[in-house]
């Protein structure tokens, strides 16, 4: 059986995913982004955070990559609107100069939780650029992919 891509109908326009007929079960994602700093928000970090005139940065960024789970149906166009069970954004240096954001996501229901997971983690990279760029525009969001799936037709793990 050839694979298909799921949004579009028999005559190649988008369309939503009828989950209708699915069952109700135990999903999870893990989603991560990776974010790399320039020599000076080295500097600037005071223990786990980096304090900005806005803010601490990871804190305001944990509570951004939440917010954006729980709105990715109205960021993506075909994603259903989901209740969310739980989601935890943690965000952590790693190596020298770069910054991981992970962003699990779990419910229960008839479709998964990919894209709330990855609109976690990029929302709160963007939201770690947004939050520093007074000092450099040379922060890099160096990747965002999914980690992980359970739940639904099959299980992914990278």
């Amino acid at each position: 059986m050839a694979k298909s891509l799921s949004h579009l109908n028999d005559k190649n326009q988008p369309t939503m995913v009828d989950v209708g007929g699915k069952k109700i079960t135990s999903r999870t994602a893990h989603a991560r982004s990776i974010v790399l700093l320039t020599d000076e928000l080295v500097q600037l970090l005071a223990g786990k955070e980096i304090n900005t005139k806005k803010g601490p940065v990871f804190q305001t960024a944990i509570l951004a990559g939440i917010m954006a789970c729980k709105q990715t149906a109205n960021l993506i166009p075909l994603c259903h609107p989901l209740a969310l069970d739980k989601c935890n954004v943690d965000i952590k240096m790693i190596e020298d100069q770069s910054i991981q954001i992970d962003c699990v996501v779990s419910t229960t229901g008839k479709t998964g939780v990919e894209m709330e997971a990855l609109t976690g983690a990029s929302v709160a990279a963007l939201t770690i650029y947004d939050m520093c760029k007074a000092y450099t525009h040379g922060l890099v969001i160096k990747s965002t992919q999914l980690m992980s799936k359970t739940g639904g037709k099959s299980d992914f793990k990278r």
